[in-house]
């Protein structure tokens, strides 16, 4: 038997924000990016979509009738190779990216490089109203496209970014030669994403933030716990407390295997998780019921399961996961992909994720269904 029975249907926002403050739910929300996917597009628009010809105004009609909380939608981004100011040559591919080429070819090119950016942090002025109205005008143009759904919007520290514009191989050899300069750059970034954190948070716009910085493989992480001490989770410390501070709370995001250091993730603040890969044993039922007190995201598999399973495999997932999380009970729990609704995965898949999740709420359970 429920604790606690709701007796009507709450809204997305009232929804989201239960799920986060851990209360028990009408039904367990939906949280996706759904940017990517042309045939889910056609599948909810109604609309023939040929490749990837579909418009941001799309994406925002499948939002509107799936989602409660969302991941800023973007329009496919063609193909296309492009050269950025400092180098890099990087191919888009519509819906992904990687990069062709670096200006430099080792640690010490690397070195340089990274100077040359954390000067250029310095350099760049900053104009908090500006900042702030810019922001405002961003947020609340995409709410007007997908109408109640939540905002779910990024914070950066700056490390995910620095050791994919290396490599990883580069990245190791740099970070053993040069740790005083990483050092620089991680203090320079964050001071920059704290200072327009403290401009442009607000808890109307959004509730909720994502500090998404991967880490790690599917056997762990990849860098060794004094490292990660010592440039990483002093600086997810930062961020989180500064969203705190004007009443925001933070999601952490990391592909792969990080089950060893989530004690340490939780030391550093943040209020849950999003992207758990159970092929990589990130399974969200083990991981919600071991750590009750921290809000989990993303347990669906978007590879095994919902690019190569059935409908029906996927709406028992769903349930299971519902079910033996007591979701509905005790919040906590946001229905996702762990990968993101990528192209290969096919439309009555994803359609039969959302259906079980809305299919499965307190009206349901009370009945015995």
């Amino acid at each position: 038997m429920l604790q606690m029975k709701i007796d009507i249907m709450m809204g997305k926002r009232e929804r989201v924000e239960a799920t986060l403050n851990r209360k028990p739910v009408d039904r367990c929300a939906l949280l996706e990016q759904l940017s990517y996917n042309p045939r889910v597009i056609s599948d909810w628009t109604g609309k023939e979509i040929e490749d990837f010809s579909y418009t941001l105004d799309d994406i925002c009609e499948v939002i509107r009738q799936t989602c409660d909380l969302v991941m800023p939608p973007c329009a496919p981004e063609g193909i296309s190779r492009v050269t950025s100011p400092d180098g890099f040559v990087t191919q888009h591919d519509n819906w992904t990216s990687w990069h062709v080429s670096r200006p430099f070819c080792d640690e010490h090119g690397a070195g340089k490089w990274l100077r040359a950016r954390t000067a250029g942090l310095h350099e760049t002025p900053f104009d908090a109203i500006k900042a702030r109205e810019e922001y405002r005008h961003k947020m609340l143009s995409l709410q007007k496209k997908i109408a109640d759904t939540v905002i779910l919007d990024y914070s950066w520290t700056g490390f995910c970014s620095a050791y994919d514009a290396m490599g990883l191989e580069i990245f190791t050899f740099f970070q053993i030669k040069y740790p005083e300069v990483l050092k620089d750059y991680m203090e320079t970034s964050v001071a920059c994403e704290l200072r327009r954190i403290h401009a442009v948070a607000d808890p109307a716009l959004s509730p909720v933030i994502l500090i998404p910085e991967d880490f790690a493989t599917k056997q762990g992480p990849i860098f060794p716990p004094e490292f990660l001490h010592e440039y990483h989770y002093p600086y997810i410390s930062r961020l989180a407390a500064a969203w705190h501070g004007h009443g925001v709370k933070a999601l952490y995001h990391s592909d792969g295997n990080w089950k060893k250091v989530i004690p340490d993730l939780i030391a550093c603040g943040v209020d849950g998780f999003y992207c758990l890969e159970p092929n990589c044993g990130m399974d969200i039922v083990e991981l919600k019921n071991t750590w009750p007190e921290m809000v989990w995201a993303g347990g669906v598999d978007g590879v095994d399961l919902l690019e190569r399973g059935t409908p029906e495999q996927v709406r028992a997932e769903v349930r299971r996961q519902i079910r033996e999380t007591r979701a509905l009970e005790t919040g906590g729990m946001f229905v996702a992909s762990s990968s993101e609704i990528n192209p290969p995965i096919p439309p009555e898949n994803f359609r039969a994720m959302v259906e079980a999740a809305k299919e499965l709420n307190q009206w349901s359970v009370i009945s015995g269904l």
